[in-house]
C-alpha cells in the first residue's frame, strides 16, 4: 500500500515498529510491589475528540483549550467517547487513539476540526466492546488507512468483538447493541490486532491497564448489560475492560477510562498498584455512574476523595447526577469537559 511520506514519516515509523511487538519493556528493576516500571514523561496531552457534551463558550481553565466554533466548523458531539493522546518522553513524542466514538462521520470529521494528523499515530487502543466507542473505529481506518503505516498495532481486550446486549430490568425487554467483528478490521489491512489480558505499553509513557482487578465493595457492574458467550446470552461484567495510565514528572498519575465499567475506583487503585505509584495526578473519562443510586455515588465520591486527585474530568457515561455532585463536593478539582477539549498535563 503506497503511503504518504512526510518529515515526520521515517520517526514516526520507527516508533510504530517498536510497538508492534507486544512490550515487556519497563518491567524491570520496578518499584516494590509494582506489575510495571513506568516512566515519567515531561508532558502529556488528551484531547476529547467526542464526549456526549458539546459547549463553545465555556471558558477555559489553566490545563483547558477548548475547541471554538466558527462558520460551518463545529465540534460534533454524541452518545459516546474518543481520546488522542500524545507523550513527550526523552524529547520525543509518541501519539496514539482511544475510543471511536459512536460512528465514523464523528470522529473523521472531529479529527479535521481539530487540525490532528492520523499519520502520527504510533498505536490504537479500544477500552472494550461497546457500541458508543467502537462504533468509529471501522470507518476512521478505512478512512485513513493511507495514513496509517500497516502493522500498526490496536490493543483490546478479552471479549471485545463479543455480540452485546442491554436489557430493561422492569420490561424484561433486550435490545441489540451489536458487535465489532474482527474480520471488518483485518480485511482493512491497517492494523494488526493485539488482545492483552496483562499491562501493556501503548506508546512510549501511556500503558494500558490489562484486566482490571475488582476490589472495591460497592463496584459491581451494571445489571442490564448482557454478553453472548457460547450461543448463552448473559451477565456482562466487562471483565476484558481496559483503561489507560500515565506518571507526569513530578506530579503524578493520570488515569484514563473509557466507561470504568470495571469502576472508577477499582480503575485508580489498579492504575496505583501495577505501576506502585500513589499520587494521582488526573482522572479522565466515564465513570460510568449514570442511572446510579446515591449511595453509590455517594461511596464512589468518598474513596476519590481520599485519593487527593488534582483533577476530575468526569465525561460521557458518568450522568448528570454525579457530574453534579462531583462539582458540589470537590469544585476545585471538578472540571465539566466538552468535545473538542485538550487537556495539557506539563511536569
Amino acid at each position: 500500500m503506497k503511503q504518504r511520506i512526510d518529515k515526520n514519516s521515517a520517526e514516526i515509523a520507527n516508533q510504530t515498529m517498536k510497538l508492534r511487538k507486544t512490550s515487556k519493556k519497563g518491567t524491570e528493576n520496578r518499584p516494590g510491589g509494582a506489575l510495571i516500571n513506568l516512566p515519567e514523561v515531561t508532558r502529556m496531552t488528551v484531547t476529547v475528540v467526542t464526549d456526549n457534551y458539546s459547549d463553545a463558550i465555556r471558558p477555559d481553565v489553566s490545563i483547558t483549550k477548548r475547541y471554538r466554533s466558527g462558520p460551518g466548523e463545529s465540534i460534533h458531539a454524541g452518545h459516546g467517547l474518543s481520546f488522542y493522546i500524545e507523550t513527550q518522553l526523552n524529547r520525543k513524542s509518541h501519539a496514539m487513539m482511544f475510543d471511536y466514538g459512536p460512528d465514523a462521520y464523528i470522529a473523521v470529521r472531529n479529527m479535521e476540526l481539530l487540525h490532528i494528523d492520523p499519520g502520527k499515530i504510533n498505536s490504537f487502543g479500544l477500552s472494550h466492546g461497546h457500541l458508543d466507542h467502537w462504533g468509529g473505529l471501522v470507518g476512521f481506518l478505512r478512512h485513513h488507512r493511507d495514513r496509517i503505516l500497516p502493522g500498526t498495532p490496536l490493543y483490546v481486550g478479552p471479549e471485545t468483538f463479543a455480540h452485546r446486549y442491554s436489557v430493561n430490568l422492569t420490561t424484561l425487554v433486550r435490545t441489540d447493541i451489536g458487535r465489532l467483528r474482527k474480520k471488518d478490521i483485518e480485511s482493512l489491512g491497517a492494523v494488526e490486532i493485539r488482545e492483552i489480558k496483562e499491562p501493556t505499553e501503548a506508546i512510549p509513557g501511556c500503558w494500558l491497564t490489562g484486566d482490571i482487578e475488582r476490589v472495591t465493595e460497592y463496584e459491581k457492574g451494571t445489571p442490564t448489560l448482557l454478553i453472548k458467550r457460547r450461543g448463552k446470552v448473559e451477565r456482562d461484567f466487562m471483565m476484558g475492560e481496559q483503561g489507560l495510565v500515565s506518571n507526569v514528572k513530578g506530579k503524578g498519575l493520570v488515569v484514563i477510562s473509557g466507561c470504568a465499567h470495571a469502576g472508577i475506583v477499582n480503575t485508580v487503585k489498579h492504575a496505583q498498584k501495577m505501576t506502585g505509584v500513589e499520587r494521582v495526578h488526573a482522572i479522565i473519562g466515564g465513570f460510568h455512574l449514570v442511572n446510579s443510586p446515591s449511595d453509590l455515588i455517594s461511596k464512589t465520591m468518598a474513596d476519590i476523595q481520599a485519593m487527593k486527585p488534582d483533577y476530575v474530568i468526569a465525561t460521557h457515561c458518568t450522568g448528570f447526577e454525579a457530574m453534579a455532585a462531583f462539582a458540589k463536593e470537590m469544585p476545585d478539582q471538578f472540571i465539566i469537559n466538552t468535545a473538542g477539549t485538550k487537556y495539557t498535563f506539563d511536569s
